[in-house]
């Protein structure tokens, strides 16, 4: 990699030799190459962390909510602070000053949960679920068939239709957590929707948390 040149002078002894030196770095760039290509090769790159969220039209939303058993219906809100909030059946004009139409709940997984709420109302399709991946694992179904079978069974028409809605006040957190437990609960049918009027005069005459403010927006808009 390096060379050193002698210029010596025969004519005059007894002085000192000098030496040039030129050093040849082409091998250095042959190896930064191949630990280049070695960490590309070896090296796992980092994935963006995203969740595609496919939303439906709103005259779909529509249609499908109209098909909707009273029974069945089940709606999310988001509020401010992390609170979730829910009530069963569809909103009538009746309850809008109705307190105990609304009912709070939390992430927590505990008897309180969301989770325990959906759970609870979506019973016969989680058991049949939970059935058809013992199956797999017992390689008694491969696993294109219990996929399959899966997404049938979600279609139960009994089991709950539930629809998730934001208000300002909350965040995105929310909304994720929201999804995460439609996924747990094994929810075949859910919808993000637009808050109401109507949902944030609950919220309002629940918590007193100046729900209001977001009504009042609207009715401007």
């Amino acid at each position: 990699m390096a060379e050193i040149q002698e210029n010596s002078d025969s004519g005059k002894r007894g002085k000192q030799k000098k030496f040039n030196v030129r050093v040849d770095f082409t091998p250095m760039v042959d190896m930064n190459m191949l630990l280049i290509t070695f960490f590309m090769l070896c090296t796992t790159m980092s994935k963006p962390q995203t969740m595609e969220i496919a939303m439906p039209r709103k005259d779909v939303i529509d249609d499908d909510m109209t098909l909707v058993k009273e029974s069945n219906a089940v709606t999310i809100l988001l509020g401010k602070d992390d609170k979730i909030y829910y009530y069963l059946g569809r909103l009538q004009e009746a309850d809008y000053e109705n307190p105990e139409k609304l009912q709070e709940a939390n992430f927590s997984g505990d008897e309180n949960s969301i989770r325990a709420l959906l759970l609870g109302r979506n019973r016969e399709v989680v058991q049949q679920i939970k059935d058809l991946k013992i199956r797999k694992e017992n390689l008694e179904i491969a696993d294109s068939t219990y996929k399959k079978e899966v997404t049938e069974v979600k279609k139960n028409k009994d089991a709950p239709r539930v629809s998730i809605k934001a208000s300002d006040f909350s965040n995105y957190k929310n909304l994720i957590d929201a999804l995460d437990e439609m996924h747990i609960c094994n929810i075949g049918v859910y919808s993000i929707e637009d808050i109401t009027a109507g949902d944030l005069r609950l919220l309002e005459n629940l918590t007193g948390g100046g729900y209001e403010k977001q009504t009042e927006t609207e009715v401007k808009q």
